[in-house]
């Protein structure tokens, strides 16, 4: 977004010249959890994988660890991998090359 008859300065920041995101949002399922650091595997509704999100408010992780251990179906060195039960609304930049969401992050549960 920028004001019509600005120049643009590339040494600085502008307010002339401002940078709008238009977030986009997907329910998602939980199929994995990072075990070394946060981090939560994510498939799109048809089972395709959508992701890595690694941004969720301290209270959310909380409940989604209160939930993921009944529905564990696997692991290895890095992940616990989880049955697709656990879901969740995510906001999203937009899709990678490979069909991935870009930077998301967690809104809200969806029971």
């Amino acid at each position: 977004m920028k004001k019509s008859k600005s120049l643009y300065n590339a040494d600085a920041r502008s307010k002339n010249w401002l940078k709008v995101i238009n977030y986009q949002y997907e329910p998602v399922y939980f199929t994995g959890i990072r075990k070394n650091e946060f981090g939560v595997l994510l498939s799109f509704e048809n089972g395709s994988p959508a992701g890595l999100m690694e941004f969720m408010k301290p209270a959310d992780r909380m409940e989604l660890y209160s939930r993921y251990r009944d529905h564990i179906s696997g692991q290895n060195d890095n992940y616990f991998f989880l049955r697709p039960k656990i879901k969740g609304l995510v906001k999203y930049r937009n899709l990678t090359k490979a069909g991935k969401l870009r930077t998301p992050s967690f809104e809200h549960w969806i029971d």
